[in-house]
């Protein structure tokens, strides 16, 4: 394979904000480094800025210096926003104008974990759609109705850009450097960090259901873990009821009040989603993946996908052809 070209290295600013993963920006910054390595010449380039330019303690509670002030910056051609708290004493307006002597109209902006709360606090991020983790996604949409606030892994909408964080950080750099350089380099990339696959944005983050309805229910957490583990083989609501200890009303009375619908529905739902996982992202035929997901012929996979998607199996997958 050619190796991709570029004029001159993509300089990548790393704003740290209070509590900062220390992950995030390991993982960002080691993508950078091994796409130079694998390109054998220096395709990025980064410097890791605070807003005073004095160390920043992060979320482990270690002081990570910092390169320089943002206001000192060099000329960037993308700014990350690294936070990991929304609670924390940040200068938004030192924030806003150290973004401002970028040129933000321009600037491609990512907000990273709690860092797409402060850009949405000093604006940048109004309508336009935003992730962030899922920790926070609550207080995040209430706070600010004028952002379109998702729960993927990461969105990116022109200039604007949000990244849940943690593990999304590795998927989020390698679609930026797909987007620069092509996906056949950015899957040589993925490689070398012994990923299996590279997950889209559109994937959501794996909210807790604990977290989602509250840790008071835990035999409806118990029957939910059940459907997951037994997606090839689905259980009868019957069998749940009885491994969770309740009667089948009973479960059926607590699907219906915190989850607005009935367990073999939820069933069903679940397994279509991992469907459609399968379909997206394997090579396996469209028969493996029904008779995985419990569906017990071809026909019957296609006809109850159709009904619940709006398209076959074969047209999900070749949308998905159409699109690499």
């Amino acid at each position: 394979m050619a190796h991709p070209t570029h004029a001159k290295p993509q300089r990548f600013g790393f704003l740290l904000l209070p509590h900062a993963s220390l992950a995030d920006l390991a993982f960002a910054t080691e993508v950078l480094v091994r796409a130079n390595q694998l390109a054998e010449k220096k395709l990025y380039e980064f410097v890791t800025l605070s807003l005073d330019g004095a160390p920043v303690v992060t979320a482990s509670g270690m002081r990570q210096p910092a390169d320089l002030p943002l206001s000192y910056s060099p000329k960037l051609d993308a700014l990350f926003v690294l936070a990991g708290d929304v609670t924390a004493e940040v200068n938004t307006e030192e924030l806003s104008k150290g973004i401002h002597a970028q040129s933000p109209d321009k600037l491609p902006l990512a907000g990273i974990d709690c860092g797409s709360y402060w850009l949405a606090r000093t604006g940048f991020l109004n309508g336009h759609r935003a992730t962030i983790h899922w920790q926070e996604i609550s207080q995040f949409t209430e706070t600010f109705p004028d952002v379109i606030v998702s729960s993927n892994l990461f969105e990116i909408e022109d200039n604007r850009m949000s990244c849940a964080g943690g593990a999304a950080m590795m998927d989020f750099m390698l679609t930026l450097i797909g987007d620069h350089h092509g996906n056949e380099f950015a899957s040589r990339l993925s490689e070398l960090f012994s990923m299996e696959r590279i997950r889209p944005g559109n994937e959501r983050q794996r909210i807790p259901l604990a977290t989602r309805i509250g840790g008071s229910q835990p035999k409806l957490t118990e029957a939910v873990s059940l459907m997951e583990a037994n997606i090839e083989e689905p259980l009868s609501t019957d069998d749940i009821a009885y491994y969770v200890g309740v009667s089948r009303r009973q479960l059926e009375r607590l699907f219906k009040q915190y989850l607005g619908t009935v367990p073999s529905r939820y069933y069903l739902e679940l397994r279509l989603a991992r469907a459609r996982q399968l379909l997206q992202q394997t090579s396996k035929s469209i028969v493996q993946i029904g008779l995985a997901c419990g569906f017990s012929s071809g026909p019957h996979f296609s006809s109850t996908y159709r009904n619940h998607f709006g398209i076959t199996p074969r047209e999900e997958r070749a949308q998905r052809t159409q699109g690499s």
